[in-house]
């Protein structure tokens, strides 16, 4: 399932026709990095490929004063189509990507155990900041947030606390990492 393609073709059939800058302009507003792996520079080469494909296609170019021409797409039938089997795919798959940190923790016994400490701890600084993050997102509304969208950045936060706890109790572990249950 492509992340990208699905916003891009999800955005078209929400919003109507639009060009390249407000889509990628509406994902950065969505703030649709922190709840997927949709990048916003990567919408343009998305919009190519899915024109390529017949699933989207150029309604018209526009161009307001010295600003360059722009071209609007809007969703074919076709492209209708591909967005429900995508949406369907999304909602019916659980995706829960092995962490290499999980490797790299069952290989780590010649690792000097202050060192190791030192890694994960690092690991729970960054959590805590994307938590941070995250929590200000939810407390800063954007014009036209949605229910859906407040229970994206709760899932998303949930996840971020999951693993903070994780960490937490490798921390407390981790001397005894080489010892069996």
């Amino acid at each position: 399932m492509n992340p990208t393609r699905l916003f891009v073709l999800g955005a078209l059939a929400k919003r109507g026709p639009m060009h390249g800058h407000q889509l990628r302009r509406d994902a950065r507003v969505d703030r649709a990095d922190l709840w997927s792996q949709v990048k916003p520079g990567s919408l343009y080469g998305a919009l190519h490929r899915l024109t390529e494909e017949g699933l989207i296609r150029p309604l018209r170019t526009e161009q307001d004063g010295t600003l360059p021409a722009r071209t609007i797409y809007e969703i074919t039938d076709e492209g209708g189509r591909e967005l429900r089997a995508l949406r369907d795919e999304a909602l019916s798959e659980i995706h829960l990507k092995p962490d290499p940190v999980d490797l790299a923790l069952a290989v780590s016994s010649d690792i000097d155990r202050e060192i190791l400490r030192g890694y994960i701890s690092d690991r729970v600084a960054a959590l805590r900041a994307r938590q941070s993050q995250l929590s200000h997102q939810l407390d800063r509304r954007w014009p036209d947030q949605s229910k859906a969208d407040d229970l994206i950045l709760e899932h998303a936060q949930m996840r971020v606390q999951v693993e903070i706890d994780w960490h937490e109790r490798v921390l407390v572990h981790i001397d005894k990492l080489d010892q069996h249950s």
